[in-house]
């Protein structure tokens, strides 16, 4: 205790309580939702990277801390708790203290301890004595600049860091970090569901549903307010619209009603309520460096100047879209490019004057009519991807580039582009949360497991880590920014940019706020039924 005592002298606590409804919220009911796909790694969200476990697996769970579920921007001035009441910064962002709820239990009756949070960390950030190993961890780089987690006793959590790094709080807040229970294998998440989150799983039926009903001891007096959650697999997005249409379920898949669909439903459907918000996911290229063509940064260079920005807008999502760079542009985030130096960058011109370039490039490294450029091109098998990677088929025909295109299931095509096994590819990334940290280290850093174009510059590393001790935000936003200018010019991952959603809700669904990011308010724990 005298360790502990020292620690605390001096520390700055904060305390942020959990909002309270602006309306008198009806207990009961079933809230029906869609899934797009069976869920393809479990409820095992520490090693996922997609929307498509974690949507259905945050109820089961609980972070530390929480981006506030009223608030549609994530900041860390709107960070809420969680399983942590209280929580405190000191050695000018070096130690971060967690003071945990008391009488919190896991859902086999178990009690949460900081024994649970210390586990959890370990094996993230992959430290010696970790308990275990996640078979995927695509978030390990977040932890890189952790040197230390100690459970001071069952109640305070200490993580020290090797640097200054005030953004570790907002990594914290992300829906991909819960706390996992250390008595339970990771490996059981594939198949089940340990939590102590506001919902207890009931049944996963594979290809059917994934049910769920009220933890009766959770530890929010009053919440959930609702009896159950199910949410029903329907992969066809013309069944999936159908579904909504006819109140089959209540609410859309986060991030999955672009502007032609919403359109359509409001037509069939007046009363559905349609909110407009951004994803937080970006369309893009990933080219592999170290494979031939692209270890020449001509032919990287050639590819994204190919591709018609406003025409992938138009084509996808009838404008229902923005251009950016790696960081989420404003007004949805504060980290984004400016428009004047977007247009500066390959891609950002005139179509015809960037397929002129493109053209020229190509025929630079070698190849024209008669030595085109021949190229696989692999991409996720689902529908909203397969549009995707049509239209940049379509792109790059239009500058010679011959290519084929070819589906990968989603565990597949995890897998392989950890591995580094493909040439080219389209792809969707969620950023999440909106930081410099999270999006850097985990997309870009070198031997990041979810660094797929296998590209490090020993510069932009420095850098990167130059921008996560800025304590002076202006300072720190011109590095970010600069950062970002140098990732499109080595083009290693194309951004086409960052689409919106139009969420679609039925009016009886209430305190359900989509917020301009499609991770961190899967909880539902507010959400109530006026019906």
């Amino acid at each position: 205790m005298k360790a502990l005592a020292g620690l605390l002298s001096a520390l700055s606590i904060v305390v942020a309580a959990w909002p309270v409804p602006a309306q008198t919220p009806k207990q009961g009911g079933v809230l029906n939702l869609r899934l797009r796909e069976d869920v393809p790694y479990g409820f095992s969200i520490h090693e996922s990277p997609t929307i498509s476990t974690m949507w259905p697996a945050m109820p089961c769970f609980n972070n530390l801390v929480l981006f506030d579920p009223t608030k549609r921007t994530h900041s860390i001035d709107g960070i809420v708790g969680e399983l942590a009441e209280r929580w405190s910064w000191q050695d000018n962002y070096r130690t971060l203290v967690f003071f945990l709820r008391a009488g919190v239990k896991w859902h086999d009756g178990m009690p949460f301890t900081a024994k649970d949070v210390k586990s959890t960390f370990d094996m993230l950030r992959e430290a010696p004595d970790a308990p275990a190993r996640f078979r995927l961890n695509p978030r390990r780089d977040w932890y890189t600049n952790v040197s230390e987690v100690e459970a001071i006793d069952a109640r305070t959590v200490v993580i020290k860091l090797k640097r200054p790094q005030p953004s570790l709080l907002a990594m914290l807040a992300s829906g991909f970090t819960p706390i996992f229970p250390a008595h339970v294998p990771p490996t059981a998440y594939r198949t089940g569901c340990i939590g102590t989150g506001p919902f207890k799983l009931k049944e996963w039926r594979r290809g059917e549903f994934v049910e769920y009903v009220r933890n009766l001891d959770y530890f929010v007096k009053g919440r959930p307010y609702l009896d159950g959650l199910r949410y029903l697999i329907i992969a066809d997005r013309g069944t999936a619209t159908a579904a909504l249409q006819l109140a089959r379920v209540d609410v859309a898949f986060p991030g999955e009603t672009p502007r032609p669909i919403a359109e359509r439903l409001k037509s069939a459907a007046p009363r559905l309520i349609i909110t407009p918000v951004n994803t937080s996911v970006i369309d893009h290229l990933i080219l592999n460096v170290q494979r031939p063509p692209f270890d020449n940064v001509k032919v990287r260079e050639a590819v994204s100047r190919a591709v018609d920005r406003g025409a992938w807008s138009q084509a996808l999502y009838q404008g229902g879209a923005v251009s950016g760079g790696a960081m989420l542009p404003k007004p949805y985030g504060v980290w984004g490019l400016v428009d004047k130096d977007l247009r500066a960058l390959p891609g950002g011109g005139t179509p015809s004057e960037e397929k002129t370039k493109a053209r020229r490039l190509l025929a630079e490294a070698g190849f024209g009519e008669r030595t085109p450029l021949k190229i696989k091109m692999l991409t996720r098998g689902l529908p909203a991807f397969v549009d995707m990677a049509s239209f940049v088929v379509s792109e790059l025909k239009r500058v010679g580039v011959d290519v084929e295109l070819a589906q990968m299931e989603t565990v597949q095509w995890e897998a392989l582009k950890t591995r580094g096994d493909f040439t080219l590819g389209t792809d969707r990334t969620g950023i999440e949360p909106d930081d410099p940290d999270a999006v850097f280290y985990e997309n870009f850093g070198c031997g990041s497991p979810r660094n797929y174009s296998r590209y490090c510059d020993d510069a932009i590393a420095r850098l990167i880590d130059q921008q996560s001790q800025e304590l002076d935000s202006a300072k720190r936003l011109a590095l970010v920014q600069e950062i970002q200018r140098r990732l499109e010019t080595a083009a290693v991952r194309p951004i086409l940019g960052w689409r919106l959603d139009y969420f679609a809700a039925w009016p009886y669904v209430k305190n359900l706020v989509p917020h301009h990011s499609i991770y961190s308010w899967g909880r539902l724990q507010d959400v109530w039924l006026d019906k």
